[in-house]
């Protein structure tokens, strides 16, 4: 199943590895966006099947854009971080994804997420 995916992570490299990582998978990255700011107007405009977030953006926050994103529609997510407790503790329902992964892991996240099943 193809998605149109929305990448937020500010850190360029990462942002570029994960397009990369998600269309060798068969999905279109619609956008790679750094912001919190760009993330919502990117998911207004884009309407993706999921997104993949980095909790803690250096400007404004993951989880405080997926909030703002989930209050007008609820769009499957997969959070990024290097500290997946710090998610939990705000958001204990999140699927996260602990960076550095390898892509199989981050395959079965987004699997789950879309079967609606819980995380691991």
């Amino acid at each position: 199943m193809m998605l149109r995916i929305l990448i937020v992570e500010d850190d360029f490299m990462i942002g570029v590895h994960l397009a990369e990582m998600l269309e060798d998978m068969g999905h279109e990255v619609c956008a790679v966006e750094t912001t919190e700011a760009e993330a919502v107007a990117a998911a207004d405009r884009w309407n993706p099947d999921l997104m993949i977030v980095d909790a803690y953006l250096r400007t404004g926050s993951g989880i405080s854009a997926v909030e703002t994103i989930c209050r007008t529609r609820k769009v499957p997510h997969v959070f990024v971080s290097g500290d997946p407790a710090r998610v939990k503790a705000v958001m204990p329902a999140a699927v996260v994804v602990e960076k550095p992964f390898r892509p199989e892991v981050l395959t079965t996240a987004i699997q789950r997420m879309i079967d609606g099943l819980p995380p691991l």
